[in-house]
């Protein structure tokens, strides 16, 4: 019987789907507003500008077929192109939550990947907490209520961006204003306050500016619909990089990561996210369900 050396999966399992799509007459039944499947109003203007937030924006150039055959096909020793001397990070690090303060997250990486690992949609609140009167009000009159509070934490993810953010010393003061004027670029944010939600996979669902006391009923009700459109969004999303081999994992614990098997050997995995985030495992670590996938498709490719 062959010694199983190294076992490549997922690649060939799945064949990659085109989304081409040619012009002409839309077919009847056609979505009435577009590919986005999103009501104009949800959207963000089309001159506001910024950088463009879209899914898999953070993956490496090259294709994951070229990567891997330019390592070692014995060792899963991989590197991040932007950091060849950092080690794969191991996957029960990446499902763990990161610890937060209060109901609002401070760090867009730490919301991004929570709002990915539970599949809620993400609330991001540019304000200036000090010197905006409407960004106190709208605290006072809606985000510190109890039933907005308990939809909220049920629902969503949220990350708060506050313009006068303080640092614990001039250092840290810098690298904070640094970081909010990059988020404010990067999300087109203008003006406080300025909502938007995201879904999971990254792609902006609703954008809202401004606030006016007594709107608390109306922009909640746009909330509650942009949250619902992102995770409708994120259906159709994840129903796509399914075909292409992606797939939920998860732990004893029963926390949750979508990811594709890039890699296996003798028990070890190499798995990666839609964005590029590789992650390794052993197949030991994972959940039963996991390992009889793992054996099944063993079984397939006559490999023991």
């Amino acid at each position: 019987m062959r010694a199983l050396r190294y076992l490549p999966v997922m690649l060939s399992l799945w064949a990659l789907q085109s989304c081409g799509g040619g012009g002409g007459v839309p077919e009847i039944g056609a979505n009435p507003f577009g590919p986005t499947g999103v009501p104009p109003q949800f959207r963000g203007s089309p001159d506001e500008g910024g950088t463009l937030i879209a899914p898999g924006g953070n993956a490496p150039p090259a294709s994951v077929a070229a990567a891997f055959a330019a390592h070692d096909p014995n060792s899963l020793v991989w590197t991040d192109p932007d950091n060849p001397d950092a080690e794969i990070p191991e996957l029960q690090g990446l499902m763990a939550v990161a610890p937060q303060k209060g109901p609002w997250r401070e760090s867009e990486a730490d919301a991004l990947r929570e709002s990915k690992k539970t599949g809620k949609p993400l609330v991001i609140w540019f304000t200036d907490s000090v010197r905006s009167s409407s960004c106190k009000s709208l605290s006072k009159g809606l985000f510190t209520q109890s039933d907005f509070e308990e939809w909220a934490a049920e629902n969503t993810v949220r990350l708060i961006v506050d313009q006068s953010v303080k640092g614990t010393d001039i250092e840290d003061d810098v690298r904070k204003k640094i970081y909010v004027r990059a988020l404010k670029k990067k999300y087109s944010a203008r003006g406080y306050p300025t909502l938007l939600v995201l879904a999971p996979s990254g792609e902006v669902i609703g954008r809202y500016k401004s606030y006016r006391k007594g709107q608390e009923d109306f922009l909640w009700g746009q909330l509650k619909q942009a949250a619902a459109l992102a995770l409708e969004n994120q259906k159709s999303w994840k129903a796509g990089l399914e075909k292409k081999g992606y797939r939920d994992w998860s732990d004893g614990k029963g926390r949750v990561i979508f990811a594709r098997l890039e890699a296996y050997h003798d028990g070890e995995l190499l798995l990666v996210e839609p964005d590029g985030q590789r992650a390794r495992t052993h197949e030991n670590k994972l959940s039963p369900a996991d390992r009889v996938w793992i054996e099944d498709q063993k079984k397939l490719r006559g490999v023991e």
